[in-house]
Formats: structure tokens, C-alpha cells, sequence
């Protein structure tokens, strides 16, 4: 068995490996100037907070993003969120999402123990009739790291989720000053991770 050279995430920012990373996930199709404009977009996100080391995930997003024959399996309009304390209920979280999916568009509401969830929750409830596999993917961790903590309550938020559909894991990540931004960003990511590699294997 030969050696098996494994570019780190962290080196893409100082190294021209993308090409590696992108043999590694076993993707054709770029060139190298697009290549290029990916490792750049990777350089720009870390800058607003966004660290890949442990989203590997969200890394072959970029790039899978950046092929011609790309297709996201949905495009968000909207969400809302809206958390509330209701006398005799306790803390109450709502969140409404809005999708398209080819042509189509769907708008649900959900309920959840958290505007994380409630977005989990109602993302799921609008796409799962398109991709019922999704009902096999589970979150098993959600970490969040406030980066510049000298803001106060304005400082960059960093989300990691990781997921499994019981067979293979991933992590996703997400920056913003907002946490719930953050949180939607890392979770729409692992849901289109999945859908996009889940079609792969069929």
C-alpha cells in the first residue's frame, strides 16, 4: 500500500492545494483559475470567521458550488424566527421558512426546543416530500464559539454542526455576527451536503 498524501485545510490558505482537496473529494471539472477563485473565497470567509479545519463539509460545497454543472437541490427565500415566553408554557421558538426547489416554491412553520431546531425542523418539513432520505440525517453535535469576544454581545459567532445519516458523518460551519445566521448557514450546508452526495451514491 502506498503513502497517501492528505492536504489539510489549514495549508489551503497558504498553499495553491485546492487541486489536491479537490481530487481528494473526487470532483472533475474545475479549472485552475476556477480553482483559484475558490481558494480565494476560502481565504475571504476565514477572514469573517469561518475556520474549514474541522468542516470538510463545507469545503467540497465550495467547490462542488463553483462546477458548471452544479444544481442546489434548494434555494432559500426566507426564514423568520421568533422566540417567545408565553405565561404557563415557558420559552416558545417558531421558525418559518420559505424554499424553492426546481420551480417550486414552499413556505412551512415549525415549532422547536430552540430557533435552531424550530429552523431544523421546518426546513425539513419543506423539502423532505422532494428528498425523503433526509429523515435518515441526524445532528449529533452543535458547538458554537464566540471569536472576538471584546465586542460583547456583537462579536463573531462560529457554528460547527455534525451530522449522520447513520452510515457517514460530516461537519459544517458557520460565521456571523448573528448566531442564528451562523446556525442556518452550517445547517443548510449539512442538509445540502447530504442531498448532493446522497444523489451521488443512488
Amino acid at each position: 500500500v502506498g503513502n497517501e498524501t492528505r492536504v489539510l485545510i489549514s495549508e489551503l490558505s497558504g498553499k495553491d492545494n485546492i487541486a489536491v482537496k479537490r481530487q481528494e473529494f473526487g470532483l472533475d471539472g474545475l479549472t485552475r483559475e476556477e480553482e483559484r477563485a475558490v481558494l480565494q473565497r476560502i481565504k475571504e470567509m476565514e477572514n469573517t470567521g469561518f475556520a474549514f479545519e474541522s468542516a470538510e463539509a463545507s469545503v467540497e460545497l465550495l467547490l462542488r458550488r463553483a462546477q458548471d454543472e452544479y444544481q442546489e437541490p434548494f434555494e432559500l427565500i426566507d426564514y423568520t424566527t421568533n422566540v417567545e415566553h408565553r405565561a404557563g408554557r415557558g420559552l416558545f421558538s417558531e421558525a418559518t421558512v420559505k424554499v424553492r426547489v426546481g420551480e417550486d416554491i414552499f413556505h412551512e412553520v415549525a415549532e422547536g426546543n430552540g430557533p435552531v431546531n424550530a429552523m431544523n425542523l421546518a426546513l425539513r418539513k419543506a423539502i423532505e416530500h422532494f428528498y425523503p432520505r433526509l429523515n435518515e440525517v441526524h445532528l449529533t453535535d452543535y458547538k458554537v464559539r464566540i471569536l472576538n469576544s471584546e465586542s460583547g454581545t456583537g462579536a463573531t459567532v462560529r457554528v460547527l454542526i455534525d451530522s449522520t445519516d447513520g452510515q457517514r458523518s460530516w461537519s459544517t460551519v458557520g460565521a456571523s455576527t448573528n448566531i442564528i445566521e451562523a446556525s442556518w448557514i452550517a445547517l443548510s450546508d449539512s442538509v445540502e451536503y447530504f442531498l448532493l452526495t446522497d444523489a451521488e451514491q443512488e
